[in-house]
């Protein structure tokens, strides 16, 4: 299968960025489907948001 870049819309800032092919075929060696929704810029935001809030969403209620 052949990959070319592709430009991409971030669903968070709207701005454009680069689907590239190396990511392409990481995504497609990992049975990944969809591309990204988000620049890489605002997937580290909000991966550093969910990490910094306590990791994992599982509380001990004892």
């Amino acid at each position: 299968m052949s990959f070319q870049d592709k430009s991409l819309q971030c669903s968070d800032c709207g701005q454009e960025f680069i689907f590239t092919a190396g990511e392409q075929e990481f995504y497609s060696s990992r049975g990944l489907q969809n591309e990204p929704k988000r620049c890489p810029q605002c997937r580290r935001a909000r991966k550093a948001q969910r990490s910094g809030s306590g990791g994992d969403n599982y509380t001990s209620r004892y």
